[in-house]
């Protein structure tokens, strides 16, 4: 590779090809359309989940999730910790012991809910008042200690047995459905509009410096790897060999040399 690239070329030739030229409009249409040709293809109304996808590969990724003790009592305390869920949290809490209180008196006393509904009825104002701020001066107090007891809940109903047997719950539940319903999830109408979406961030992403150094350092360590290799075992790689070449290469690319020859394109 060394003798005949350089990795100044290859470095140059991605950024200009690549990181400094924007996507084509055509590109960007090509790729909803095939998107929504093969959302809509007939045979996902006769192919099923498990037909694509074996069922060996779905345990083993069960298994290694499930193994991830440490990460997932991370993941968990992240979320636990966050003032959003303590705010949710909160809200739960407060909309539980609501609907339990007037559920509660209800029952007990007929009639009484109707009146505790009574939307501008100054005892339920003061009443509500009173129980909001009983309530939240509760929670304030002791969100901290529900913020733990939520974490050691969440860790004990996702240990690593219960989440692996959650996965293959799941698993159990999709797999003889039709590949069709993937178009509950994904609007066909849309697809447009989000691959545009997508082009966005990448239209911008390319730009940066960030990714700029990233694909610099990613090609020269690639290129420091393999710059003593032959090109054969470079083509190998992407599944081109010897015979390929002879055989399927040279009966797409004969018809094109002959075409540049007959044209004078070639001279």
């Amino acid at each position: 590779l060394q003798h005949l690239w350089t990795f100044e070329q290859i470095q140059q030739l991605i950024q200009k090809q690549i990181l400094e030229t924007p996507a084509s409009d055509f590109l960007l249409e090509q790729i909803a359309e095939h998107i929504r040709f093969a959302l809509i293809h007939p045979a996902n109304e006769n192919t099923t989940i498990e037909d694509v996808i074996p069922v060996l590969t779905i345990d083993r990724i069960a298994q290694y999730v499930a193994s991830k003790e440490e990460h997932r009592k991370k993941i968990i305390k992240t979320i636990v910790n966050n003032p959003a869920f303590s705010a949710l949290l909160t809200q739960l809490i407060q909309q539980t012991m609501h609907d339990y209180l007037d559920e509660s008196m209800s029952k007990r006393v007929p009639g009484v809910g109707r009146f505790m509904k009574m939307g501008k009825s100054v005892l339920e104002t003061v009443t509500d008042s009173n129980l909001d701020d009983t309530i939240n001066h509760y929670l304030q107090k002791n969100i901290l200690k529900l913020s733990q007891m939520s974490e050691r809940v969440l860790n004990q109903h996702f240990d690593n047995d219960k989440l692996y047997h959650f996965q293959a719950n799941i698993w159990h539940k999709v797999k003889s459905m039709p590949l069709s319903v993937l178009k509950n999830y994904v609007e066909v109408q849309d697809l447009s509009k989000t691959v545009g979406l997508g082009h966005e961030i990448w239209d911008h992403i390319r730009q940066t410096s960030y990714l700029k150094q990233q694909v610099h350092d990613g090609v020269y360590t690639w290129y420091v790897r393999n710059q003593e290799r032959n090109f054969d075992l470079l083509l190998r790689d992407l599944n081109i060999n010897e015979s390929l070449i002879q055989h399927e290469l040279t009966q797409l690319l004969v018809p094109v040399l002959q075409q540049l020859v007959t044209t004078g394109h070639l001279r």
